[in-house]
Parts: structure tokens; C-alpha cells; sequence
């Protein structure tokens, strides 16, 4: 059995990338570290099976965690979406680059390999926000740790993710998570900006089959999109919904545009499946606004 661990597993990815690994029957042997601070964490998307470390991944130098070891690294956690970043710089920081910095260091102690969930924000510029800034840093770590310590690190770029377990709402809830929320509560959808931004959005199951996918081999570095190569304005995306929407000021430091360019990825497999246009017409048909 490979020995996985899953940084982040209690949130919105780590708990569907967790459940995917669970259908190959005793191929894996799971642990998760999760310090339940994100809003998308719960104690209760534990799965059973899976051994659950409650501590923030900055404690990994502790010696209580000396005897540590795995094949296989999933890093997942960090503080997640710009606007929050810009109050709170710091604590960005702490998580998204000393946190990398710890989750490389227990790598390089059992020759482990990392799969680290990068973000499309980069595109935007690595210095157009804390969080895009932290995001990039640490994929620098893993390079640096690649080629000094020789251990097997990639970068998973995500655009967009949506799907099952994601937050609606607070400071971390996806666009569709929040539209989502809206539109149950009969709210008008709001749009920032004029809406014509564009974003490749992902459903979280092919961002966990690209995650196995880029698992199975080893890099030094090298950088992967897991998107879909299709991306769709805001007002698209409200549309879809049929709703009222509620245009507010633009935010400062998010890219105009997304989209992935996944042929690097397709190479190793990835091949994403999901359509963010059938998802949204499925929750509509489940979730009618005139229920009577």
C-alpha cells in the first residue's frame, strides 16, 4: 500500500480527493492533517478508514511527527481566495509559504513525493495580490527543494474549482458556491464589475483525477493546469441560473481572465469529464425556487 498524506483533507478538495483514492480498494494507506481554520474544513467530512491529524501543518517539525512517513504527499492546505489576503498578508504568509516550506521538509526526511495545489492565480501576476504571492512562493519552494534535495515535486495549477463539499458562503465560498446560496435564498446574483470576466471554471472531481493522474510519475518542478480549456464570463454563468443579478464595484488584484491550457496535463491522462453549464442545470432541476 502506498502511503498518502493529505494536507488540507478535511476541506472542500482534500475531502473529494480523499474519497476518490477510497475506491481503489487497500491501494492506499491515508493520513490527513487538517488544522480545521478554513471555512470549507469540517470534522465531519472525516471518512472512515483514514487516520486524522487535528494540527496545523507549521507543527510538522515537531517531534511528536519524527516518525512520519509516506510515499506520497498530497498538499493541499493553505488560506485560500485574494480579498482576504489583502487584510491579512501575514497570516497568508505563515500558511501558504512556512507552511510549504514544513510539508517539503517532512518530503525530504522520508523521500516522499509532492503534488501541491497551485493556483491559476499566477497568470494574473504573482504580485498582483498576497495571496497570488504566497501561492507562487511556494511553488519556488518546491522548486528549489526539487533541485537541491533531488525529491519529486508538481505543481497542479487549479482554475476555479466547484462541486461537492465547496463553501457558500463567507470570505472563502466559491463563485458558484455564492451564487449558489443566492439563488436559494431568492437573492439577486451579484456580479462585480461589468461581469465580463471570464474564468475557466473546474468541477473537484477532475481536479482529483488530474491530481491521481500527475501522482503516478515523477518531476522536478514542472507546472500542470488542471482546468477544462473552456472558460465562461460571469454573466454567462448568471444566466444560467436565471436570476436576477446585482452588479457591485470591481475588486482590486483578480485577473481580468482564466483559462487553462491542459495539454501538458492530457499527456499524463487528464482528461476532465464535468460541465459547469449540465452542473448548474442539475441544481436548478433539484433545487426549484416555486416549490409547491
Amino acid at each position: 500500500m502506498k502511503k498518502v498524506l493529505i494536507t488540507g483533507g478535511l476541506g472542500f478538495v482534500g475531502y473529494n480527493l480523499v474519497k476518490r483514492l477510497l475506491e481503489n480498494d487497500n491501494e492506499y494507506d491515508i493520513t490527513v492533517i487538517d488544522n480545521l481554520s478554513s471555512q470549507s474544513s469540517n470534522i465531519e467530512n472525516k471518512h472512515d478508514g483514514v487516520k486524522h491529524i487535528i494540527d496545523d501543518i507549521n507543527h510538522l517539525d515537531n517531534i511528536k511527527y519524527r516518525d512520519l512517513d509516506f510515499d506520497l504527499i498530497f498538499h493541499l492546505a493553505a488560506l485560500a481566495r485574494i480579498q482576504p489576503s489583502f487584510e491579512d498578508p501575514i497570516s497568508y504568509f505563515k500558511s501558504n509559504i512556512m507552511g510549504t516550506i514544513h510539508v517539503c521538509e517532512l518530503a525530504r526526511r522520508c523521500n516522499a513525493k509532492i503534488i501541491y495545489a497551485g493556483s491559476s492565480s499566477a497568470y494574473g501576476g504573482p504580485k498582483l495580490n498576497p495571496y497570488a504571492f504566497a501561492k507562487y512562493t511556494g511553488e519556488e519552494t518546491l522548486n528549489m527543494y526539487s533541485e537541491i534535495y533531488g525529491i519529486s515535486t508538481v505543481i497542479a495549477r487549479f482554475f476555479n474549482v466547484y462541486g461537492d463539499k465547496q463553501p457558500t458562503e463567507g470570505t472563502y465560498a466559491t463563485l458558484i458556491g455564492i451564487f449558489e446560496k443566492q439563488y436559494a435564498n431568492s437573492y439577486p446574483l451579484t456580479v462585480t464589475g461589468s461581469g465580463e470576466q471570464r474564468r475557466d471554471f473546474t468541477h473537484v472531481y477532475d481536479i482529483c483525477d488530474g491530481l491521481m493522474c500527475l501522482s503516478a510519475d515523477k518531476f522536478s518542478g514542472k507546472i500542470f493546469n488542471l482546468g477544462t480549456g473552456k472558460n465562461f464570463s460571469v454573466n454567462e454563468i448568471v444566466s444560467m441560473f436565471k436570476s436576477e443579478k446585482k452588479y457591485i464595484p470591481s475588486r482590486p488584484g483578480e485577473a481580468k481572465n482564466t483559462l487553462a491550457d491542459i495539454k501538458e496535463a492530457k499527456k499524463y491522462g487528464y482528461n476532465p469529464k464535468q460541465s459547469v453549464v449540465k452542473y448548474i442545470n442539475e441544481y436548478i432541476i433539484k433545487n426549484p425556487k416555486n416549490k409547491t
